[in-house]
């Protein structure tokens, strides 16, 4: 057998005997997703306006967040008491809300960039998917609650700053208007929230 066959059969072993690449974890490309978008829309923030940043950003959350879960667990207890009516009208409320405070608060690019964690971590049921925020002066731990819903994983809850969890937040702020009001009162407050920050 000549060198260069012998070269071939030796390549060819170490590419068969080479481990798989390990594939992309499920849990984590919707945050990855998302965060492409975002980056996206802050880097043309000021052609696209907040208006353009929202409908950006919309079918990406839509397709990556659960907004349903979100908002039933931001409502808490009194969800169950509901009608689907309501449930709905608050369903669609916060999802506005979410998508707002990304094209109001993610409003310019000075070179920051996105990084996710490649592998989650099991949370009983969910998985955590660990990512940072990083500027020019800081360096800003998010980590996403995951959850699979109808066969996909979707964003169930965010922990800003690494432990701070969005719907424990949510769920404090809802709570007097809730009691005072009802579903009907906390889905004006929240629009009213919305409306505020879509104004450039």
């Amino acid at each position: 057998m000549r060198y260069g066959s012998l070269r071939a059969l030796a390549l060819a072993c170490v590419v068969l005997a080479a481990p798989a690449a390990a594939a992309p974890d499920p849990a984590v490309q919707p945050v990855q997703t998302f965060y492409d978008t975002l980056l996206d829309a802050m880097k043309h923030a000021k052609e696209l306006g907040v208006k353009g940043r929202f409908d950006k950003l919309k079918p990406v959350i839509e397709q990556s967040f659960d907004l349903p879960g979100m908002t039933r667990l931001s409502v808490g207890p009194m969800w169950n008491g509901m009608s689907a009516q309501e449930q709905q009208g608050l369903t669609a409320a916060l999802s506005r809300y979410t998508v707002a405070s990304y094209a109001s608060n993610f409003n310019g690019y000075d070179g920051e960039k996105f990084v996710v964690d490649p592998a989650s971590t099991p949370r009983q049921a969910d998985r955590l998917v660990a990512s940072k925020l990083v500027t020019k002066s800081e360096t800003i731990p998010f980590n996403y609650r995951m959850r699979e819903v109808n066969g996909s994983w979707k964003v169930l809850d965010i922990f800003l700053n690494g432990y701070v969890s969005q719907i424990a937040k949510q769920r404090s702020d809802f709570g007097a208007t809730l009691q005072a009001g009802g579903a009907a009162a906390l889905e004006k407050k929240i629009n009213a929230l919305s409306d505020k920050l879509m104004k450039e």
